[in-house]
């Protein structure tokens, strides 16, 4: 039991570390220090949600809807090219309309949609949590539901280091030319998870 759990927690940590489209947003909400802890929230319990679902055995949906994993994937290619292109043109806008003191801060409301859509709109994060997640819980039965809880809890670990660590940044995004850097970097993030969406095998 103590393995699956210690497993589930690593493989979960594997899985989201690289950046990602979920990852860049929850970076930058907490160097705004704008609604961090709803964002940490709807990130890890989004991923509770589709880490228990795997575990429980829905992964079959890929299977009995061919149309599903296509369509995923053309959903997530388009919001992403226009969430990038949203961040480049915040970055044409300068500095100064990106400083977390002098930007009005955004509605919790429309922090949390965008959230969700680049969490649920990634057909990764299905791969991920719903495929492999569960996949690997059934190599560790009878305690599979040990390994899920530990992979959620990896998961929401990791979010809330993302966050609320993003905070010990905040001297070096104090000058206005680094946040424009940042949303520079998030657009080709965006557009790069894009590319490989739409040109991936």
């Amino acid at each position: 039991m103590f393995e699956a759990a210690v497993n589930g927690y690593l493989v979960a940590l594997s899985l989201i570390l690289a950046i990602g489209a979920q990852n860049a947003f929850v970076l930058r909400q907490g160097l705004r220090k704008e609604h961090v802890g709803a964002v940490v929230a709807a990130c890890a319990l989004s991923d509770a949600v589709l880490i228990g679902a795997g575990v429980a055995g829905f992964g079959v949906i890929s299977g009995a809807v061919p149309w599903f994993a296509d369509a995923m994937r053309w959903l997530g290619v388009a919001f992403l090219l226009v969430y990038g292109a949203l961040r480049f043109r915040a970055a044409a806008q300068g500095g100064e309309a990106l400083m977390p003191s002098e930007a009005g801060s955004a509605p919790l409301g429309k922090v949390l949609a965008t959230c969700l859509v680049l969490t649920w709109a990634n057909p990764h994060v299905y791969l991920d949590t719903v495929v492999l997640i569960g996949s690997i819980s059934a190599q560790h039965a009878p305690h599979q539901l040990i390994f899920g809880i530990a992979a959620a809890c990896g998961s929401l670990s990791f979010f809330t280091a993302l966050g609320f660590g993003a905070r010990m940044l905040a001297p070096i995004f104090a000058r206005p030319a680094a946040w424009v850097w940042l949303e520079v970097g998030v657009g080709v993030t965006m557009w790069a998870i894009a590319a490989g969406l739409a040109f991936g095998s």
